[in-house]
């Protein structure tokens, strides 16, 4: 298989970025690509054809408006976390697994949970501290602004995968070493506090 091939790339950059995104809402990139399938705008690999039926876009949205919803109400939304964290990383990997070029099924799977669901685990863990941090810091009153800019960021961060795939890849990388940075600066910068017993 030539990893080279334009079309190969694309496809896994497309799969990867929606991926990420199922990391901050789990049915939001499922609903869009369900909903730009139905549209005519844009045709489905094999293995996610499912999502082209008019029944199955009726279920995504609706499985979304619920998703979305729960997430304003108060202290549901940190204890839904627990159950959207292993859906996210199991979308997340079911997506990477259809658009991923054809090869062998163990090493599709492979590609598809370590890539695809490792990305839709990371991003979601990344809200899940967020939440947590506002849960703190505000009293819960600051995760409706989270929830917004989440629900935001799963919505833009799916129609750059289906649109434009290695932008969204390199979104989602940029992403991550600012992350990485941000947490590296904060540990260091406790490390230089003098302890309270010293």
């Amino acid at each position: 298989m030539d990893w080279l091939n334009p079309e190969y790339v694309f496809s896994l950059a497309m799969g990867l970025g929606l991926s990420a995104a199922c990391g901050f809402r789990v049915f939001v990139p499922l609903t869009l690509m369900s909903l730009m399938a139905n549209m005519g705008w844009f045709t489905l690999p094999q293995d996610l054809l499912w999502a082209a039926s008019p029944l199955a876009l009726i279920m995504l949205v609706s499985a979304t408006i619920l998703e979305i919803g729960a997430y304003y109400i108060p202290w549901l939304d940190n204890a839904l976390d627990t159950i959207a964290t292993p859906l996210a990383v199991v979308a997340g990997a079911l997506v990477t697994f259809g658009f991923a070029p054809q090869m062998s099924p163990l090493a599709q799977w492979s590609l598809a949970l370590i890539a695809g669901g490792g990305l839709a685990g990371l991003t979601q863990g990344a809200t899940v501290a967020t939440r947590a941090i506002s849960s703190v810091s505000t009293g819960g009153l600051g995760n409706p602004v989270v929830s917004t800019i989440e629900a935001m960021a799963a919505v833009g961060l799916s129609l750059l995968a289906l649109l434009f795939p290695l932008l969204a890849v390199g979104f989602v990388l940029a992403l991550g070493v600012w992350g990485f940075l941000k947490i590296r600066r904060y540990r260091q910068h406790g490390r230089k506090q003098p302890s309270p017993l010293a």
